[in-house]
């Protein structure tokens, strides 16, 4: 089973609002999920990224992979930098 970390849209028309969800990768984007750990809203003017940190690396050290777009959050909030330092 293929896991990935990627983006769930939950929110309305022209105003998109995420979730940071861990799934497999054969589920639908707003489909079953296993665990969330995270939010993320770029509607906002700095776009803050929310996420567990905790779960986050603790998914990427058990071999999630993140999506090109959750990769580049996940880099901005500096989760990136610390799974490649350990």
């Amino acid at each position: 089973m293929a896991v990935k970390i990627r983006l769930k849209r939950i929110g309305t028309h022209k105003k998109p609002f995420y979730r940071v969800i861990v799934a497999d990768s054969r589920s639908p984007r707003d489909g079953r999920f296993i665990e969330e750990i995270g939010t993320y809203d770029p509607v906002k003017k700095d776009a803050p990224v929310k996420v567990d940190e905790g779960k986050t690396l603790d998914w990427l050290k058990k071999g999630a992979v993140p999506t090109d777009t959750v990769k580049s959050l996940l880099s901005k909030v500096g989760i990136m930098k610390q799974f490649a330092a350990k």
